[in-house]
């Protein structure tokens, strides 16, 4: 993996590109929206979706044109450098056509096969969340850290669920076991920016099954930055990957607690 100086380089031009592409997000509220759907009549997906990939994809080629990208909406390409951009340009997207206030930009960055940092930028708030695997996190510059939570029934947990509805049964009926165990749930929509939100202390936990790489690369990234533990585990059936982030002293409670609720992991 490159020193950290050259990873707060990567840092600062997925910052950049982070907030051109908040900027695409603001500009495209004050228009009516072209709404398609991808999986399910639920899984949406907007112009300003496509837009902002591609200003955040044009950004990274024409500085480093030798590195790999992976974007939710199509972008794709190899490289030769070790270094790989993971991007959902538009992370919560129905929140973004509701105007519900939790979406934004979200760039993982992958090093030698290792995911090495990531930026959250939370558009509607205009919080930008970075970090970098073992040398810490931040929200708009100020460090933060995750919480040292102990007790999952106190803990303050979130979700997520898949747009397809019988995972979505399935997801509820895990859901009501989980429930009078903790604190409360919470669910933002918003995978980058849960976990995020586990970063800076503003929540307990995040669990989800299902989430596609750009979903939780930047976040996860962020969330280990800033010292909770993020677990990503193989199921044996769909929906797979089972993600986990938690406090170290919480994470293990909260995954048995899951798998007793019926999420099977190994």
């Amino acid at each position: 993996m490159r020193a950290p100086g050259d990873v707060a380089a990567l840092v600062v031009l997925a910052t950049r590109v982070a907030r051109a592409a908040a900027r695409v997000h603001r500009t495209g509220l004050g228009r009516t929206q072209e709404i398609a759907t991808k999986s399910t009549a639920t899984d949406m997906v907007t112009e300003v979706d496509h837009e902002a990939e591609r200003v955040i994809v044009d950004s990274i080629v024409a500085e480093r044109p030798d590195d790999a990208i992976l974007g939710e909406e199509g972008a794709q390409r190899a490289g030769t450098s070790g270094v790989r951009w993971i991007v959902d340009p538009l992370d919560g997207t129905t929140n973004y056509i509701y105007r519900y206030p939790a979406f934004g930009a979200s760039i993982g960055i992958e090093i030698d096969g290792v995911l090495a940092a990531g930026v959250v930028h939370d558009s509607a708030r205009d919080r930008v969340y970075t970090g970098i695997v073992g040398a810490g996190a931040a929200c708009n510059g100020a460090p933060i850290a995750a919480r040292d939570h102990t007790d999952l029934a106190t803990a303050l947990v979130a979700t997520g669920f898949q747009p397809q509805p019988e995972r979505r049964a399935w997801q509820a009926a895990v859901l009501t076991r989980v429930l009078p165990r903790v604190r409360d749930i919470r669910r933002g929509g918003s995978a980058a920016i849960d976990l995020s939100c586990v970063a800076s202390g503003q929540l307990d936990a995040f669990y989800e099954v299902g989430l596609a790489e750009w979903d939780m690369a930047a976040g996860t990234a962020i969330a280990r930055a800033a010292g909770a533990t993020v677990h990503v585990l193989p199921r044996a059936t769909a929906p797979t990957p089972l993600l986990v982030a938690a406090g170290p002293r919480l994470v293990d409670a909260l995954l048995a607690l899951l798998r007793e609720a019926g999420v099977e992991a190994p």
